[in-house]
């Protein structure tokens, strides 16, 4: 699986090289994402102190475009649980229980895009990650901290400019926005973070989103 999303990237990575160059006033060179979903943590016995599998996370990015295809940037999205037992990292029974984390990530992402019309965009990307988290349980106190990490997400970019023509004509002359799409994407995070019994835990997981992109 490693080596398929590895040569998939690659692919995505030489075919700007392959495709002519964009010009022009329509090329966009900023791009920046509006996206929310949810988050399956790969810790242990999740569900069972929070009562379900997976818990809401919302954030955005912001990238500089390189080139037409390929980007680099940073992204933050902020998720938050609640239920009753232990810390994700401490083996404390307990009370009532909050989890925040903030995952802020440094990111070289590659389109494939090579028409300003393209109906159609995959894309693939990954890098750093800097995972921020706070946990509270009533009664027994906070602990917070942060970790080092890595990401890769992928997705599917669908261009709404030719659903709604006018609309986007009306953005690229009111706001310089060049173009919107909707996306659906896919996110895998991985940060370890030593627990209190000598083991590890991954305060990351699996993410499945969807939002808005904006190039401009």
């Amino acid at each position: 699986m490693k080596k398929l999303i590895l040569a998939s990237l690659l692919l995505l990575l030489l075919l700007p090289a392959l495709a002519p160059a964009q010009q022009g006033p329509e090329r966009p060179h900023w791009s920046l994402e509006l996206k929310g979903g949810v988050l399956f943590p790969d810790a242990g016995d999740w569900s069972r102190f929070y009562g379900s599998s997976y818990f809401g996370e919302y954030g955005g990015a912001v990238a500089y475009k390189v080139t037409r295809n390929i980007e680099m940037g940073v992204e933050s999205t902020y998720g938050r649980a609640k239920g009753r037992g232990q810390m994700v990292q401490h083996a404390l029974p307990g009370g009532n229980l909050t989890w925040q984390q903030v995952p802020v990530n440094v990111f070289v992402l590659a389109r494939g895009v090579f028409d300003e019309q393209q109906w159609l965009v995959p894309y693939l990307g990954g890098g750093y990650t800097r995972m921020f988290y706070r946990a509270n349980v009533e009664g027994q106190g906070r602990t917070e901290g942060s970790v080092n990490g890595f990401h890769a997400r992928g997705g599917l970019q669908f261009l709404m400019d030719r659903v709604e023509p006018e609309p986007a004509r009306n953005l690229c002359r009111d706001f310089g926005i060049a173009h919107t799409y909707f996306f659906t994407e896919a996110r895998y995070t991985r940060a370890m973070a030593d627990t209190t019994s000598g083991g590890s835990v991954n305060l990351g997981g699996t993410s499945c989103l969807g939002g808005l992109l904006f190039e401009f």
